[in-house]
C-alpha cells in the first residue's frame, strides 16, 4: 500500500521545493526549506516567552502576531526567522557566528541573556503553547487580532505605537496592526 503513496509524497516535496509551498505546511524562500517540527518549536517557544503568565487568549494574540508577520512580506517569511528578527553581531568566541544583540530583538526573550530553559514546574504552560502553536502554524484558529503585526506590555510606550492602528487590549498586552 504505501509503494502507491511515496510517488505522491515525492510530487509533494518537489513541488514545494519548486513553487516554495510545501504540502507539508513548510515554507521555502530561495532554496531554503523549513521543517515544520522546527517552525512550531519556534513559535512554541515564543508564545511560553511572551505570553506565559496571560490568558489562553492573550498567548493565542501573541501567536497570531507572529504568524501575521509571517504572512506579511515586510518581515521574514519564516516562524524562526521572525522570532530571531533583530541585530546581530559576531561572537567573541566564533566570528563566523552571528550572534543577537542584547536587548534589540523584535521579541525581547530572544536576547535577553537569560536561560531558554523550561522549568520545570512550567511544562504544562509549554505544553499549552505548543497546542496553541500547533493550531495557529496549521490555520485551525481564526485571526481575532484583525491582522496585528506588534504588540507591547501595557506598562511600556514605546516609540514606535503612535505609527500603528490599534487593535484590542489583551490582558497586560496592547496589539497594533502595521498598515500598508
Amino acid at each position: 500500500m504505501l509503494k502507491y503513496f511515496v510517488p505522491i509524497f515525492a510530487l509533494a516535496f518537489i513541488g514545494g521545493l519548486t513553487t516554495g509551498k510545501s504540502a507539508f505546511g513548510a515554507t521555502a524562500q530561495a532554496g531554503e526549506y523549513h521543517a515544520p517540527n522546527d517552525e512550531q518549536k519556534c513559535l512554541t517557544d515564543n508564545i511560553y516567552w511572551e505570553a506565559r503568565n496571560q490568558t489562553p487568549k492573550g498567548m493565542i494574540g501573541v501567536a497570531l502576531v507572529t504568524r501575521n508577520r509571517v504572512l506579511d512580506d515586510r518581515f521574514p517569511h519564516s516562524y524562526c526567522e521572525v522570532v530571531e528578527q533583530g541585530p546581530t553581531k559576531p561572537s567573541w568566541n566564533d566570528i563566523n557566528v552571528n550572534i543577537p544583540i542584547r536587548h534589540r530583538c523584535q521579541f525581547s526573550w530572544y536576547c535577553d541573556g537569560k536561560s531558554d530553559d523550561i522549568p520545570y514546574y512550567d511544562l504544562d504552560v509549554y505544553e499549552f503553547a505548543r497546542t496553541i502553536a500547533f493550531k495557529i502554524y496549521h490555520g485551525h484558529i481564526e485571526d481575532f487580532t484583525d491582522g496585528a503585526t506588534h504588540y507591547h506590555a501595557t506598562y511600556v510606550t514605546p516609540e514606535w505605537a503612535s505609527s500603528k492602528t490599534f487593535i484590542i487590549l489583551i490582558d497586560e498586552h496592547i496589539f497594533y496592526r502595521w498598515e500598508k
